[in-house]
């Protein structure tokens, strides 16, 4: 197929060809892997770039980026090697002839102590560079110990601040070694930050000193382009809706008891007997408890002993009541458990579960009624837009990252239709202070990518 770039494209691309290090914050649906792989390839005919190294998330690394190479004419010369699988595969990939060699971000460990300090690639892409937001993982850690020897650094993602400004040091360290937001995350933080809820010396949240943001958006601005669809794309609205549920007075009186009492004593899956302490549910820290009012909320929840206590169905209900009024259109389900999983395909057995491509192809073809996908595994690299436009969020995810790329899926180019996404929320639960959150988080990462759309604002 032949490559006709569009407006937004050509910008990004002259926006690379300028800068040897940068980040493209595009949004999902742009084009990020064609713009930076026509860039790279111009690079690979001039003689400056000789070996690629493409780090991303493992579905994205099986798929897309080959994909794109054999789809666009201009790209059909380019030797792409991938570097999955078992370790004989993965040294077999390295060995073999290539200008692309892709990864999954999962193994960039086991790739930098392979080479032993001798780092043989020429450019490093980084797909979904907000993977590498946190300072303290091994995969950022071991990558700043070789990147600096890369002539090119590029950083591509759509959710660059899905936690809020704190995401960006260790993505920006990647791309300018420290240059801009400082060499340490301790003295990024202390410039910038100032300790917000804590107790004693743990600090559970920071927030921006008053002109850090405006001071963090000027320092970016020369290395990092914003573009987001709304701005470039004639794609349909996207419309939010939110179907309330609420718990009968017992299953409510349950749900109180164990958010104050962390300990839920169980008999059994009645809801009459409550207090036999052979089996019970423990919220033992703010994380588990937080887990398990969420899976109370979705109308089941994981006993101590790995058995699955039923408390309600009135999301199944809330489920069926979509579906009913979708009259037959196909639609896509995110679930949080595997108990959610498991109770949505006993109430709606021709419900298919995503596993591969497979399953994607049939979808998009229209064979498909209810797509069952969990977020952290479907956020990437996969277009669903041409089976439905109807999505439900059985359960919400913490993750920002994961709740907009879930979303892409259908928003995306090649939409047809206006996309409606059904959040299902129990009220007086957990779930409304998850939505919450999202909806915070989102005005954050948003007014941080309208600050750097100023590269093409300021005609430059």
């Amino acid at each position: 197929m032949k490559f006709n770039p569009k407006n937004y494209q050509l910008i990004a691309m002259d926006f690379l060809r300028t800068h040897s290090h940068c980040a493209l914050f595009l949004d999902m649906g742009l084009g990020k892997t064609v713009t930076s792989l026509t860039v790279a390839k111009e690079l690979i005919d001039d003689y400056r770039v000789e070996k690629i190294l493409v780090i991303a998330p493992k579905r994205v690394a099986e798929d897309t980026w080959t994909r794109e190479c054999e789809k666009w004419d201009h790209l059909n010369d380019l030797r792409v090697s991938r570097v999955l699988g078992s370790k004989k595969e993965r040294l077999a990939a390295l060995e073999a002839e290539a200008d692309v060699y892709v990864i999954n971000r999962e193994n960039v460990q086991w790739l930098v102590e392979y080479h032993n300090g001798i780092w043989p690639y020429d450019m490093v892409i980084i797909d979904e560079l907000s993977s590498f937001k946190s300072p303290q993982a091994k995969r950022f850690k071991m990558l700043r110990r070789v990147i600096r020897q890369c002539d090119y650094v590029w950083g591509l993602t759509g959710t660059p601040a899905s936690n809020g400004y704190m995401d960006l040091w260790a993505q920006i360290y990647l791309i300018d070694n420290g240059k801009r937001l400082g060499r340490f995350i301790g003295s990024y933080r202390q410039e910038f930050f100032y300790a917000g809820a804590h107790n004693g010396y743990i600090v559970y949240e920071y927030k921006l000193r008053t002109g850090a943001k405006e001071k963090i958006d000027r320092r970016l601005s020369d290395i990092c382009l914003s573009m987001s669809k709304e701005d470039w794309l004639e794609i349909p609205p996207i419309i939010f809706n939110e179907v309330r549920v609420r718990m009968t007075r017992k299953e409510r009186k349950i749900y109180d008891q164990f958010e104050r009492d962390k300990v839920l004593p169980l008999l059994d899956s009645k809801l009459d007997t409550i207090d036999n302490m052979d089996s019970a549910v423990i919220g033992e820290s703010a994380a588990v408890l937080s887990g398990k009012l969420l899976q109370m909320a979705n109308g089941a929840v994981y006993d101590d002993n790995g058995g699955v206590f039923w408390l309600h169905d009135q999301k199944l209900d809330a489920l069926d009541e979509i579906v009913e009024s979708a009259q037959g259109q196909p639609i896509l389900v995110f679930y949080s458990y595997k108990h959610d999983l498991d109770r949505i395909l006993a109430r709606h057995p021709e419900a298919v579960v995503l596993k591969g491509s497979a399953d994607i192809e049939r979808w998009n073809n229209g064979e498909i009624p209810m797509l069952l996908c969990h977020p952290a595994s479907a956020g990437y690299g996969i277009n669903l837009q041409e089976g439905s436009h109807i999505m439900v969020w059985f359960g919400l995810p913490w993750s920002l990252e994961n709740y907009q790329q879930s979303i892409a899926r259908l928003h995306r180019q090649g939409q047809e239709h206006p996309v409606i996404v059904h959040h299902i929320i129990c009220e007086g639960t957990l779930d409304e202070k998850v939505l919450q959150a999202l909806q915070s988080k989102n005005a954050t990462q948003k007014s941080l990518l309208d600050a750097l759309k100023g590269y093409i604002k300021n005609g430059n």
